[in-house]
């Protein structure tokens, strides 16, 4: 009898994918814990937690399910710790005649399978992935001939294609998208349902990635980890959103606050991400929820939801297809500047980087909007390198894989693709920051003031930003009215000598 290895990737923890529907005695799954996988960039500690607990519980259930598995954990003596070495270590000791992987989402092993399997000097075959509602060139060949791709276009093609919110063939209520519904401050007096805990203890695990030697960031309760490693979990999590949550998700999902970093969000993103859900199980539960009862869940706030899924998401791994590996070299602005310390440690005097940061640190999670428009935004009005801050966001966000982190990153928050991702640079002064969040309430620094003693970094970097890529951003018709108020401005030089007291200060903010 010939055997068969199989290998499953870290993000490959899809039980629904149809390699196991059936029983093979001649098939073996081989899952790893790999230095390869964690030391690339440097992970939070929740990240690698996540990804290991999951992987572990997702081999359990492959043996109890009748299926054979060899899992390396990251402390194994055998264990060597790159993918090439392990696979050709399994393969020749089990004699292995033939191997199969599923198509990877990251570029990088996407091109290391590819090389290692033209290497190896028996049979190997690729399968799909079977997860995402379009394939991998599907927004390469939706924006065939055009330099920009628009997130809505595509997104109203999806909802078509597979039926989502739909009446016919028009949309549900007569609008494709309820985003101007989606920008609303949070008030205190709606309350905000606690999520259900899963009572795990994973002290031994994170022992053992410390006496590995993996260099981590951020902090982790072993004993009360919260993130979902299994399927079970990842559908409890589902349901507890689709109950509770998201009745108000659409309202506040752009909303921010100091003491409460989850608010309405799902937090189902490493499990999507990590393929334990579905995304049209995901989309059709929240959209069965709203047909129950529509009078509960508003259009705004189930709309708001599926977009994220059905149109960015799905959107953003089509770009990472159509332009890898040049677009992860991309950077429009030829930004060079170093991220700020306090990226590391959250100990800045702004208040709104100090909770974005600092509950990136704490959770291995910020929502979108934070991402885009504090941190990233900041990032951006300061000039820093696209590689660094690629790097910070990979590694310390739990749901954070290349294909949908640098698409956002690169493209959406830093501008860096010129265009690919987003029709405009999205930053902002102070005033934004505060309509959505209370984070400028409690500042060291006055959201009005552009110049002098405490004026808000963001008020002067602004409009700074603007005038050091007058040549590049000043024919954006999304952007004229920019420059129009920057010819008109009183106080520019003043203006523009407090942002460069700034840059030169930075690690000081």
């Amino acid at each position: 009898m010939e055997k068969t290895l199989r290998l499953i990737l870290g993000d490959q923890l899809n039980r629904q994918h149809s390699w196991f529907k059936k029983k093979d005695a001649a098939v073996v799954y081989l899952i790893m814990e790999m230095k390869q996988e964690t030391d690339y960039v440097r992970h939070h500690i929740q990240k690698v937690l996540a990804f290991f607990q999951s992987m572990r519980m997702f081999a359990e259930w492959l043996k109890k399910e009748g299926h054979q598995v060899i899992y390396l954990k990251i402390d194994q003596t055998e264990n060597r710790q790159e993918l090439e070495k392990n696979i050709r270590f399994i393969i020749q000791r089990d004699n292995f005649k033939h191997f199969n992987y599923i198509l990877p989402d990251e570029y990088r092993l996407d091109r290391q399978l590819n090389d290692i399997c033209k290497q190896l000097d028996i049979e190997t075959k690729s399968f799909d992935a079977e997860h995402f509602l379009s394939d991998r060139q599907a927004v390469k060949s939706f924006f065939s001939g055009k330099k920009t791709f628009l997130m809505e276009s595509f997104y109203r093609s999806m909802r078509v294609k597979h039926d989502i919110l739909m009446q016919g063939k028009k949309p549900a209520e007569g609008k494709w998208n309820f985003d101007q519904e989606n920008r609303n401050k949070y008030r205190e007096e709606v309350k905000i349902p606690p999520p259900p805990v899963f009572k795990r203890d994973l002290s031994q695990l994170h022992d053992s990635i410390k006496a590995a030697g993996i260099k981590t960031i951020g902090e982790a309760d072993p004993k009360n980890f919260q993130w979902p490693c299994c399927r079970e979990e990842a559908m409890e999590l589902l349901e507890h959103f689709c109950d509770k949550l998201l009745p108000h998700f659409g309202q506040y999902q752009d909303a921010m606050h100091s003491q409460h970093p989850f608010l309405f969000h799902s937090r189902l993103s490493f499990a999507l991400n990590s393929k334990m859900l579905h995304p049209l199980e995901v989309i059709r539960k929240a959209a069965a929820y709203r047909e129950e009862a529509p009078e509960k869940y508003g259009m705004a706030q189930v709309e708001g939801f599926i977009r994220q899924i059905l149109g960015w998401r799905e959107f953003m791994r089509g770009i990472y297809w159509a332009k890898m590996p040049d677009y992860a070299l991309m950077n429009f602005f030829s930004h060079k500047r170093p991220l700020p310390a306090f990226f590391w440690d959250g100990n800045t005097k702004m208040n709104c980087l100090k909770h974005a940061i600092g509950q990136s640190l704490e959770h291995a999670y910020a929502h979108h909007i934070q991402r885009l428009m504090v941190t990233g935004n900041f990032a951006l009005l300061a000039g820093v390198d696209p590689d660094e801050v690629d790097q910070w966001y990979l590694g310390i966000y739990v749901d954070a894989i290349e294909w949908v982190e640098i698409t956002n990153t690169r493209g959406m928050s830093q501008f860096a693709d010129g265009g690919i991702a987003g029709t405009k640079p999205y930053v902002s002064t102070a005033n934004y920051i505060d309509k959505m969040s209370d984070y400028c309430g409690s500042c060291h620094y006055s959201k009005t003031k552009k110049t002098g003693d405490k004026a808000c970094p963001f008020n002067s970097l602004y409009w700074a930003f603007y005038e050091r890529n007058r040549d590049k951003l000043e024919k954006n018709p999304r952007i004229g009215f920019v420059y129009k108020t920057l010819s008109k401005m009183k106080q520019k030089d003043e203006i523009l000598a407090q942002a460069e007291s700034y840059l030169e200060n930075l690690d000081e903010l």
